[in-house]
């Protein structure tokens, strides 16, 4: 094996790689429950790729046979009931994994620097993996999927001069058709996985150059011992990798669970409306896209002039761009940080969740009015993060980490 490792290595950099990334690259010792989501993302991620790769060899990607196909897979296809149902019931899970891993980045100041490269590629993995939803959500060729991506589609002809022509470039087609279908598909299963990996590789490359970051937000390369090895640190492999272990078992319980017995999750995993097929002679009573858009789809319906509703839902997408400037604290950890910083991730957090239900429900007026609340409490978490952060009283940092 050393022979053959030795052969190996002389033309590729294997053992460098393992070395660089699992067994010689020093981790923080004091992970937490937090920093199970990371792992848990690439874990999604592969199902994602493996179960899309085995529908794909079922799946007929036409307006007159997409939806047949679907039922094909559910009922004639040999456990094709269950590729479909871990593959939307991992997109699901994607976004709430992505969605706790993003909550800790914004926990313990991950975002800062020198991290401000990984938080952007994690940001263009994010922005990413909504274009993979969305342009998957049309595949299975149901009303919800059909007037939902109509929807979302005819947000492009708001924009000035080139709107209506854009929006019909996005469609292929005066309307949503079967060649809409298609293309969405290509982009679905070939261009956006190519680009979704590789940002995945960057986000990673990134965040080995610098380092991860802890609890604490104290850089451990800062105090190594004398044989260069940083105090606080522990090799990620084995100690992580079998840690990591932990959490994928607890989450293959959660998930599986919810493919086995609530794969539509009442509506919310797969919606109701998706069981029919496609009529463009049929508009569902309520139109809402699926669950982890609905807080930027709130956003959206929460102004009444559709330009500046769509300005004010790419800026809540954007803004997350920009976050390792806004914050100016001299701290990065939400331990050491003062009452403002807390109380303002509180009440950003509470406006997501917020939106996200308001999203999914009809509108009406007094949901509305809720709407413009919520995203003003969106928005204000960044917007007022330059004075808030400066001004609070901060608790003092240790130099080590304490565990």
């Amino acid at each position: 094996m050393k022979g053959f490792m030795a052969w190996v290595d002389a033309r590729f950099p294997a053992t460098k790689m393992w070395e660089d990334h699992l067994s010689k690259y020093y981790a923080p010792k004091n992970f937490n429950f937090w920093y199970y989501f990371g792992s848990l993302a690439l874990l999604v991620l592969v199902n994602q790729l493996l179960t899309g790769i085995w529908l794909t060899m079922s799946y007929v990607p036409s307006g007159e046979a997409a939806f047949a196909s679907v039922e094909y897979i559910m009922r004639d296809v040999e456990y094709g009931w269950i590729l479909r149902y871990l593959h939307s019931t991992g997109a699901s899970m994607f976004f709430i994994v992505v969605y706790l891993h993003m909550f800790r980045g914004l926990l313990y100041g991950s975002y800062r620097a020198p991290r401000e490269l990984v938080w952007i590629f994690g940001m263009a993995i994010y922005l990413a993996l909504m274009a993979e939803g969305f342009m998957g959500y049309l595949l299975p060729w149901g009303q919800m999927s059909y007037w939902g991506a109509q929807v979302i589609i005819s947000l492009f002809g708001a924009i000035p001069v080139i709107g209506p022509d854009l929006q019909q470039w996005i469609r292929g087609d005066f309307l949503i058709s079967g060649i809409t279908l298609n293309r969405f598909f290509a982009l679905h299963v070939v261009a956006l996985p190519i680009v979704l990996l590789a940002l995945v590789v960057m986000h990673i490359i990134a965040l080995h150059e610098v380092g991860s970051n802890n609890p604490d937000g104290i850089e451990i390369k800062k105090t190594k011992g004398e044989d260069g090895i940083p105090l606080d640190g522990i090799p990620f492999h084995p100690y992580y990798s079998v840690k990591d272990i932990v959490g994928v078992v607890v989450f293959l319980f959660i998930f599986c669970a919810i493919v086995f017995f609530f794969p539509e999750m009442g509506g919310y995993f797969i919606e109701h409306a998706n069981f029919e097929q496609a009529d463009n002679l049929k508009t569902p009573a309520h139109i809402a896209p699926v669950w982890y858009f609905t807080p930027f789809y709130a956003i959206l319906r929460a102004i009444p002039d559709k330009l500046m509703g769509v300005i004010a839902m790419a800026a809540a997408i954007a803004i997350l761009f920009v976050l390792p400037w806004l914050d100016r604290s001299p701290v990065k950890s939400m331990r050491y940080k003062g009452i403002l910083s807390k109380i303002a991730l509180a009440g950003f957090a509470i406006s997501f969740v917020w939106l996200g239900w308001l999203g999914a429900v009809p509108a009406t007026a007094e949901r509305t009015l809720y709407s413009q609340i919520g995203t003003v409490m969106y928005f204000a978490y960044f917007v007022l993060m330059p004075f808030y952060t400066k001004m609070e009283k901060t608790k003092p940092v240790p130099e080590r980490v304490t565990g």
